[in-house]
């Protein structure tokens, strides 16, 4: 058309959460005016749900266009959905209404997933042309409009391929012809539950459940009225000017102001059938979305009780025939299956307790109302018969199993569906978002609300502090998994998130149990030191003298007699010695201080007790999720100043925090020594004068509340390193949080020398001088170990309970801790939302980003502090990995290195150091990588490096790799080359002839004794093959005689003898949790069942931890033949409850 053109965006600073509006205009003379639009010709709205937040037809002209997603079937569901009043302005402006299920035609031709909101728009383009009056203006027809836009898109995509082109093509072509105008549009028809957006918003559902602050600028409550629900209704500019936003502070947990029902299409739904309680899902959602819960069946169904109770009916019979009901249910639950669904049990059980009840007809009648109340809170809450939580407490004890239960929030729910993703058992499915659907939701959530927090006995950790036990499990407590809030605006899927979330949990698990024995410990001295104080008073009544109390009592005669005229007279008769004020007035203030201290730890100024930590974040991603104004999610302290001074802060706040937290250790030091008679002023005085954080016992610092500095690779790698390491040469115990995502996320994904060789972005793009990032990755994890103060680790959140276990060790640490943990950033990678757990979990297997923790109290050498457990084929430069594929019509399989171009290829960040090999092109001189990597200069001359990969079709292809690729994939493997080093990771020796014997004794041994252990199971005779079968089957063979095993721990077996471990491999239900700490001990086989495949593959403690971490408990690791590994005696007694 020739026509000039303006556009621009207005938004905020949030990734996710909050509109954005595109202004565009077009004229055929040059636009002179910058600003805003109000009054324009055409909306259009991506947004099926902008009407519930936005008034979204404001300033659009009479007669003009809207054009609106929607998915529903017709053109009368779609108005329905309208609220009345806009349906009104609608029909009162004669707009013409329009709507196009953009997102099915993006779902449809989208080639690629990160694609598929691009190609939303470019649905919206052809929409924008077929309903606005452009094109019948300028006497465009279709056919020449199409090719117009067909020219334009050459234009902008020729260089991408011309597949590109024609799939943008077709996309505009389905818009233009598509999109369906609304003419039917009459007032007044509504969907159900439709809200009207002029309504003042209710007090979200968390937020009432939090106490008000005696400090105006802290309350949430205040805070909401003054400016959450202005936020809440889409008006953040019409605000009121008071003095608290001046200050630019916000209440703790304001993100729970946030419903994200606006922002999803779909949400999961649980199947309890299916579900296995591996806990994936809850581990990684970012959200803390969809949270696990396990209650005793008697807790369950006390809730129902109190809900019938607080809703206003008047029960009578049900209080005790849920006793009844109790009995009932759990008969019924013993003789199902794990995946037989508790919910028609429950009915039958139900039906059983009425028929039984021994009442008369009019009792029985109201007890089945009353029954009927109790189903109308259950409301089709589901539970799930779970092995871990179930199965085998009742197994160890009748009456002890749990109930398991996976909720959606439906208010912090984005609908990234990264839970679906990493759920192998079907038990999470994707569904379509309704009304209904969301209703339900938010009825089921309220009713998780009440349902009491997991018992102890559930959360499978025998020691926290010792990182002992299945760690994910801490999530199951309510307080821990919702320490932090959500609601924030961050992408969907955000790894970065996952990474917050699990470190809160993990610091508010380790806190909770050392808070409440410091509030007993609390309790105890106050009331001791009343006492102390009381039997000071009045120890001048000498109640041994019982001829002075005579003569008192009768002086009184019938009057009342207090202590005080007892103490007088006494005083009178014997004379006495004046009290001491000075002693007064100091036990006196130490017991105020006490009170105080309680009072802090309980409630505070803010109501909700002393803070668990407090958080200094550097500018970036982390900062801007975190903190756009007014949505917090938080629960304790936070800062942001610059982008390269988080640690500095850290430094100065933990020197004050230490400061606050040594007035109450003196409070109580100086408490005890009083009550023991042991206080001197002289000599205590003068040291609690000088009493710092240097002085603390080991109980006191783990009392301590951390200080946290948090940033990204940007401001911890870059322009923040000195202020760092700084830090870490201090040697002040303050924790610092990485997330690593190898890019600026926040700013638009410039490159960070925390980048691989070859990786695009923006000052670092692909071209014909340059690839990409020329450097190699800068390693901030071999840097701190080099400052020789600090207690380092590197995980992900696909290692979730080696991240956890790192996090307990370095905030155990008296020493600085620096956790540099990988963070898939969605679009600056180039995955789909729901990738983050995969693509963490590729990084770590094609040598990315090795998994390392380095502990100086470990020891003086290299190997003594560093090691590289969960790294898989430990003594291999590439784990290899099974490829599945079609061979004409036949399944075949290939085992394959995975190397780091591998992990590449599966971004878009990496994408164009690949290109495709077409099957006629193949040749000789095509090498695979790992191949290639082995070849001297003179060896690759000629050579085409490749990787295998899969067509559409599931056939065999080969993408060849260009020479960036190789260097990057190179120096990944040199890399974890130098970290086995560092570690002392050597292959083993080959066994001499001794040797060989002494192994061929044990296999026989082993192998007599898993025979051994089926024949006393039933399992017929011993099997033929049992001196010469192969290892697999001897180890994967075992499930009945492991059960025989499991029932007498440690029977028969002497002290230093050798007991082969072993698998109860039926009962395994696919955790991944053994098969994640070392691949090459544990395998699957091919029902996806695992079994030991080497039992010398590796430590015996990974044997331990495998049976402490394993979901389904099947895992046994009997005893070591080699003691020699460090600490063995500890991790036998590990060991031997699961023997």
């Amino acid at each position: 058309l020739g026509y000039h053109i303006k556009a621009n965006p207005k938004y905020g600073s949030e990734k996710k959460g909050q509109p954005t509006t595109y202004y565009l205009s077009a004229a055929p003379e040059p636009i002179r005016i910058n600003c805003e639009y109000f009054y324009v010709d055409v909306v259009l709205s991506p947004d099926p749900n902008v009407f519930h937040h936005t008034n979204a037809v404001a300033g659009l002209k009479e007669g003009g266009v809207f054009i609106i997603q929607s998915d529903r079937g017709s053109p009368d569901q779609v108005w329905a959905d309208i609220p009345e009043h806009y349906q009104q302005i609608i029909v009162d402006k004669q707009i013409r209404l329009f709507y196009l299920d953009a997102f099915n035609i993006a779902r449809e031709e989208a080639t690629d997933t990160e694609l598929q909101l691009r190609m939303q728009g470019i649905a919206f383009q052809g929409a924008f042309f077929a309903a606005s009056p452009l094109a019948q203006q300028t006497g465009l027809g279709e056919e020449k409009l199409l090719q117009a836009i067909r020219s334009q898109l050459e234009h902008k995509f020729g260089t991408k391929g011309a597949r590109v082109v024609e799939d943008n093509v077709r996309v505009v072509k389905r818009g233009f012809d598509e999109v369906c105008e609304i003419t039917d549009k009459e007032v007044g028809i509504q969907a159900a539950r439709l809200i009207d957006a002029r309504a003042e918003p209710k007090l979200p559902v968390m937020v009432r459940r939090l106490p008000e602050s005696a400090a105006p600028s802290a309350d949430i409550h205040r805070f909401w009225e003054q400016t959450g629900n202005f936020y809440a209704r889409g008006m953040g500019n019409d605000n009121l000017t008071d003095p608290f936003i001046g200050l630019g502070v916000m209440p703790a947990s304001t993100s729970l102001f946030r419903d994200m029902t606006g922002i999803r299409f779909e949400h999961p739904q649980w199947i309890a059938e299916n579900c296995t309680a591996c806990g994936n899902c809850y581990t990684v959602c970012p959200d803390t979305a969809i949270p696990g819960l396990v209650n005793e069946v008697g807790q369950v169904l006390d809730t129902v009780v109190s809900r019938v109770r607080k809703n206003g009916k008047d029960v009578h019979h049900l209080p005790r025939a849920v006793r009844q009901l109790e009995r009932s249910l759990r008969g019924l639950l013993g003789q199902a299956a794990e995946s037989d669904p508790v919910g028609p049990l429950l009915q039958e059980a139900i039906t059983a307790t009425v028929n039984n009840a021994d009442l008369a007809e009019s009792e029985r009648a109201e007890l089945k109302r009353e029954f009927e109340w109790f189903n109308e809170e259950l409301d089709g809450f589901q539970f799930a018969l779970s092995r871990p939580y179930y199965t085998l407490p009742e197994k160890k004890a009748a009456g002890s199993g749990g109930l398991l239960s996976i909720t959606v929030n439906p208010y912090t729910c984005k609908g990234c569906m990264e839970c679906v993703a990493v759920c192998d058992d079907a038990a999470l499915i994707p569904v379509r978002q309704t009304g209904d659907s969301v209703q339900q939701l938010r009825e089921q959530w309220n009713f998780w609300l009440d349902l009491p927090t997991t018992p102890q006995k559930y959360i499978r950790v025998d020691d926290l502090e010792q990182g002992i036990g299945a760690l994910e499990t801490i999530l199951l407590d309510k307080e821990a998994y919702s320490g932090f809030a959500s609601g924030d605006g961050a992408c969907l899927g955000c790894s970065e998130k996952t990474v917050m979330h699990l470190f809160v949990a993990t610091n508010d698990a380790l806190m909770q149990p050392r808070v409440k024995a410091q509030l007993a410990r609390l309790d105890d001295l106050i009331g001791r030191l009343e006492r102390h104080i009381q039997l000071q008073l009045v120890q001048e009544v000498n109640v041994s003298d019982t001829t002075a109390l005579a003569k008192i009592l009768s002086r009184n005669g019938d009057h009342d007699l207090t202590l005080s005229d007892i103490a007088r007279q006494m005083e009178d008769m014997q004379g006495s010695q004046p009290i001491d004020p000075a002693w007064l007035k100091r036990v006196t203030g130490l017991l105020s201080r006490l009170k105080d201290l309680k009072w802090r730890y309980l409630e505070g100024t803010g109501g909700r007790g002393r803070s668990n930590m407090g958080m200094l974040n550097a500018t970036g991603c982390t900062s801007v999720w975190g903190s756009t104004y007014p949505f917090n999610p938080y629960p304790f302290p936070w800062s942001n100043h610059l982008f390269q001074d988080s640690t500095s802060l850290a430094m100065g706040v933990f020197e004050g925090h230490m400061a606050k937290m040594a007035e109450g250790f003196k409070a109580i030091r100086s408490a005890e020594l009083e009550l023991s008679g042991q206080y001197r002023e002289a000599e205590h005085e003068a040291f609690f004068t000088y009493f710092t954080w240097e002085q603390f016992t080991d109980e006191e610092f783990l009392l301590c509340p951390p200080v946290v500095a948090v940033g990204g690779d940007g401001a911890m790698y870059d322009i923040g390193f000195q202020n760092l390491s700084r830090l870490m040469m201090s040697g002040k115990p303050i924790k610092v949080l990485v997330v690593d995502t190898q890019v600026y996320s926040n700013t638009g994904g410039q490159a960070c020398t925390s980048g691989f060789i070859g990786q695009v972005s923006d000052m670092a793009q692909f071209g014909k001088v340059q690839k990409g990032k020329r450097e190699v990755r800068k390693e901030i994890g071999l840097i701190a170990m080099a400052h020789r103060t600090t207690y380092v680790l590197q995980s992900t959140i696909a290692h979730a309970n080696h991240m956890i276990e790192g996090f307990i060790q370095g905030l155990m640490a008296p020493r600085p801790a620096l956790f540099n943990l990988y963070t898939s950033c969605q679009p600056e990678h180039g995955i789909g939302d729901d990738m983050g757990h995969h693509q963490a979990k590729l990084a770590v297997e094609s040598r990315a980003y090795p998994l390392f923790r380095y502990n100086p109290d470990k020891g003086k050498t290299p190997a003594e502090c560093f090691d590289l457990e969960g790294n898989p084929a430990m003594f291999e430069d590439w784990p290899s990995y099974s490829l599945g594929y079609l061979d004409g019509s036949r399944e075949k399989t290939m085992d394959l290195p995975m190397t780091f171009a591998d992990f590449a290829m599966t971004e878009a960040r990496f994408r164009k150091h690949f290109r495709m090999a077409p099957p006629d092109t193949w040749h000789d001189d095509m090498v695979p990588l790992a191949q290639f990597m082995q070849l001297d200069a003179a060896g690759r001359e000629g050579k085409y490096p490749f990787i295998w990969t899969l067509d559409k079709r599931q056939h065999l292809s080969r993408l060849l790799v260009d020479e960036t690729m190789v260097k990057s994939s190179e120096e990944r493997r040199d890399f974890w080359v130098m970290l086995k080093a560092i570690a002392g990771v050597k292959p083993k020796a080959p066994d001499t002839a001794a040797g060989l014997e002494e192994k061929t004794r044990r296999d026989v041994v082993r192998r007599i004794a898993s025979g051994l252990l089926r024949l006393a199971e039933g399992g017929g005779e011993l099997p033929a093959d049992l001196l010469d079968g192969d290892d697999d089957v001897i180890a994967s063979s075992n499930a009945s005689g492991a059960a025989a095993m499991a029932a007498r721990p440690g029977a028969g077996v002497p002290a230093g003898d050798y007991m082969a471990p072993w698998l109860d491999t039926d009962e395994c239900t696919a955790c991944d949790e053994c098969t994640n700490l070392n691949s090459a001990m544990f395998a699957y086989n091919e029902a996806k069942k695992a079994y030991i495949k080497d039992p010398l593959a590796g430590p015996y403690r990974d044997l331990v931890k495998a049976a402490e971490k394993c979901t389904a408990q099947v895992i046994h690791p009997g005893l070591p033949a080699d003691r020699s590994e460090a600490d063995i005696d500890k991790w036998i007694a590990r060991g031997a409850k699961y023997n």
